[in-house]
């Protein structure tokens, strides 16, 4: 609808009277649009599996940017996406992220050795472990406790999708939530 002056009403709005909603709440998004340059956390290029960190700073997602999927995460505080030196390979697939709570670890599935396996990326040392490389059978979707001692993930060596889990020790350093407000988008 428009009026003289050229305003339109807002999708949600139009939606709510149209069905007769009467519990329609008006929503903000924070994404930037799309670039064609890809340094925004929208590109040109097909993106997917999100996951936010605790406090909503970080989101992890898989990108199929430069014509390969790899494993990426923007910054809301910032509203940029953050350099990760050494997890995303050359001609290997990088998918399904989750991400700790305070963004430190990265857990995701990549085929590096003629299987998929699923992976943990440290932020702070750069590098990435393979936790699944020797267990025989099919894995995917992992997600990460919030503390990044735990890993869970779907497997499959049966013929039949199981859930496991994986304890990566007390001994670990942790990622525990920073006391950060989440991203307005205002600012």
């Amino acid at each position: 609808m428009f009026h003289s002056t050229g305003w339109k009403w807002p999708t949600w709005t139009v939606s709510c009277l149209l069905l007769g909603l009467s519990s329609c709440q008006q929503y903000t998004t924070v994404s930037p649009p799309p670039l064609p340059m890809g340094a925004t956390l929208n590109s040109t290029a097909a993106e997917g599996h999100p996951r936010l960190s605790y406090n909503g700073r970080y989101l992890v997602f898989a990108s199929d940017r430069q014509s390969q999927r790899t494993i990426q995460v923007y910054d809301l505080q910032r509203r940029r996406l953050v350099p990760l030196p050494g997890l995303n390979q050359e001609g290997i697939l990088q998918d399904q992220p989750d991400i700790s709570a305070d963004g430190r670890y990265i857990v995701y599935m990549a085929e590096r050795y003629g299987k998929p396996d699923i992976f943990i990326y440290d932020r702070q040392t750069f590098r990435s472990e393979a936790i699944t490389r020797d267990i025989l059978g099919v894995v995917r979707h992992p997600t990460i406790s919030g503390n990044g001692r735990f890993i869970a993930f779907e497997i499959n060596r049966s013929g039949q999708w199981d859930i496991e889990i994986y304890d990566r020790g007390a001994d670990i350093d942790l990622s525990l939530p920073q006391q950060n407000t989440p991203p307005s988008p205002n600012n």
